[in-house]
């Protein structure tokens, strides 16, 4: 039984790119979004320009996850082309590398401990702290974790939190965070401009509201399940975090592939030198990585991921707010 170190360490052999692999999926992956995003502006049938925008956002996740990959070093380190399109495309995404990388690697390093889980995360706060803090604290924290702030992520998580915030936290330290706002902002204004209003809609704004509502929940329900663990600092340890915290998100080989197998996020926490497309192969051939946490897309799941509040150390869990919980955020 392969655990701790051990576990890592049986991993190591998956965490090798195929170079031409990484590329293929890279060039295809970015072709397919450019092509359905030029026939999304320019065939006539309104009906067949709402299909190509909806493609568009499934395909803008996929290409997100890929750089996501980049970001960790994972595939293409050292390919000064490869660095000029991802940070392109960061910059398309209103995801300044910079400010994003930093976030997320404090996310991996931290994952499910209890007290500094919150940066580059959904803050997570225990019974007792959200009973103790203000009525504005509960409110803000609360806020946070509504579906709708993941319905909105391309406001509220990626032009405010990511963009906006950062900025402000520290202008000079993170200028780009202003930067990717303001030419966000001019190439829609360009689009209606040039383009009207309906071109902007489904070739701009649908596509990035989708694909940033879809990754907000898939980040949320990966960390945000009814089995997950958080531990304080002295008893976390990273390969457990990885194990009792991050699911395995079950999805059909089509979501799997709109997804970039996103989805084995159990195996890209414990070892993110994975490269995506290698990750259902790790899965396969090591038995202790079988053995983990599953959620889904399915209507039931979702709701049971989005009830999660607090948690509850005396029961070892999440847990949805009580009626003693509703009453306490209203006085």
């Amino acid at each position: 039984m392969l655990e701790g170190k051990q576990l890592i360490l049986a991993t190591k052999q998956f965490a090798n790119e195929i170079r031409w692999k990484s590329w293929f999926h890279t060039i295809s992956s970015l072709l397919l979004l450019t092509g359905l995003l030029i026939a999304t502006a320019t065939i006539s049938n309104i009906w067949g320009r709402i299909v190509c925008s909806i493609l568009s956002a499934m395909l803008l996740s996929r290409c997100f996850i890929i750089f996501h990959d980049y970001q960790h070093h994972t595939i293409l380190p050292k390919s000064p082309f490869a660095k000029f399109l991802f940070t392109i495309f960061g910059i398309y995404m209103i995801t300044p590398p910079n400010i994003w990388k930093r976030s997320h690697d404090h996310h991996h390093n931290h994952n499910a401990k209890l007290f500094s889980v919150s940066i580059g995360s959904f803050p997570i706060m225990t019974k007792q702290k959200f009973m103790e803090a203000s009525k504005m604290d509960r409110f803000i924290y609360l806020s946070v974790r509504h579906p709708l702030n993941m319905f909105f992520a391309y406001f509220t998580t990626f032009m405010y939190g990511i963009c906006i915030q950062s900025f402000l936290s520290n202008p000079r330290k993170h200028w780009d965070s202003l930067a990717v706002l303001i030419i966000h902002f001019s190439f829609a204004i360009f689009l209606i401009v040039n383009f009207g209003w309906l071109t902007w809609l489904l070739t701009f704004f649908l596509p990035f509201f989708l694909s940033h509502m879809l990754g907000s929940y898939l980040f949320y329900a990966q960390h945000n399940f009814p089995e997950v663990v958080f531990r304080n600092n002295v008893e976390w340890s990273y390969s457990n975090a990885a194990l009792e915290s991050s699911s395995y998100m079950a999805m059909n080989p089509i979501l799997e592939w709109i997804t970039a197998n996103i989805g084995y996020h159990h195996i890209h926490h414990l070892n993110s030198r994975i490269p995506f497309y290698r990750l259902p192969e790790a899965m396969a051939k090591i038995p202790e990585l079988q053995k983990v946490n599953i959620t889904t897309l399915k209507p039931r799941d979702i709701i049971a991921c989005l009830r999660l509040k607090l948690w509850d150390p005396d029961l070892n869990k999440m847990i949805p707010l009580d009626n003693e919980l509703k009453a306490s955020v209203t006085r």
